[in-house]
């Protein structure tokens, strides 16, 4: 019987405009593209997202802290659906990424002059056996959510 081994490979963002919002991940968060760029066309991807004449265009980034550990994939599609469905903390579907950072209040500086905002406030909280969790929820420049965290032991 064959072995079936799983590794996590990404977590795709599906963007308005995906050169706009990777560049958002690399300024603030200090991603870096894994090249090449992605552009998928042809029956096979018609036939995978059951979008006839589908067109992708995207990128993948590697996440801070990794040599060669899972990417941010950002997709872009030529045919989107309706977009008037902002993102929010408890609707189904994809929740929030997170990074864990040394310094939040910085943090949030930073995701504020690259083009997103605050989602909510910093808060504060003593976690038993781990230590104080400093974290918030912010949005990139498309209204996707990110938690922003440092624990202090």
């Amino acid at each position: 019987m064959m072995k079936n081994e799983i590794k996590f490979v990404h977590t795709n963002i599906v963007a308005r405009d995906w050169k706009k919002l990777s560049q958002f991940y690399i300024d603030v968060f200090g991603c870096k593209p894994v090249n090449p760029e992605r552009d998928l066309t042809g029956p096979w991807i018609d036939q995978m997202t059951k979008i006839a004449d589908v067109r992708i265009t995207g990128v993948h980034l590697r996440l801070p802290g990794y040599d060669n550990g899972p990417t941010l994939e950002i997709f872009e599609y030529n045919k989107m659906q309706d977009e008037d469905d902002t993102p929010l903390i408890n609707r189904p579907g994809f929740g929030h990424i997170a990074f864990h950072v040394s310094n939040v209040k910085a943090m949030v500086e930073r995701v504020i002059a690259g083009g997103g905002d605050k989602y909510g406030e910093i808060v504060e909280k003593e976690i038993k056996g781990i230590g104080t969790l400093t974290a918030i929820y912010v949005r990139d420049l498309e209204g996707n959510i990110i938690s922003n965290s440092a624990i202090i032991l």
